[in-house]
């Protein structure tokens, strides 16, 4: 009996590590923060480059990710896993909601609801998140999110989340 080995695929990503931020980056909005990062004054985070996934803008009470599909997303059922769609969707979420807050402010996700519509394959092409808030509070705050294909327009996945808002020290 003959074994054949298929040929294997390689990803390589780098990352700037986590560091303790100056402490002026404190003094800033939400919306302050995420703007340093497009502008590159503040390093992106390291799961942006494992899932190869980027903040492309933002606004008051809106964030926009895009992310690129391959092969190295796949389930075993060869499609893009599930978690990569739930991660892009909590980013967005997530950063839509730090768009609204002040200086001093954090949040967390406490619920995310992921509606997985279709399948996305490495083919696919990149996928573009984009999130907008629905009630900011004081201590609550509520978003929602729609996956959709850049190339086909199709809608992917779909979600909302709740996130606590609270102080940073």
């Amino acid at each position: 009996m003959t074994t054949t080995m298929n040929p294997q695929n390689s990803r390589t990503h780098t990352w700037t590590p986590p560091t303790v931020l100056p402490a002026h980056f404190a003094e800033l909005s939400g919306l302050e923060f995420l703007q340093a990062m497009l502008d590159g004054k503040i390093p992106a985070p390291p799961i942006a480059g494992t899932l190869d996934f980027t903040l492309v803008s933002v606004g008051p009470g809106v964030a926009v990710f895009e992310g690129q599909t391959g092969e190295h997303q796949y389930n075993p059922l060869g499609s893009i896993h599930g978690g990569y769609l739930a991660t892009l969707l909590d980013s967005a979420l997530g950063c839509a909601v730090m768009t609204t807050l002040p200086p001093g402010q954090a949040y967390t996700t406490i619920q995310l609801n992921v509606n997985m519509i279709r399948p996305a394959f490495a083919h696919t092409g990149p996928l573009r998140c984009e999130a907008t808030t629905l009630h900011v509070g004081r201590t609550v705050a509520t978003a929602e999110a729609r996956i959709t294909g850049t190339a086909d327009g199709k809608l992917y996945a779909h979600g909302t989340t709740t996130c606590a808002i609270f102080p940073l020290r």
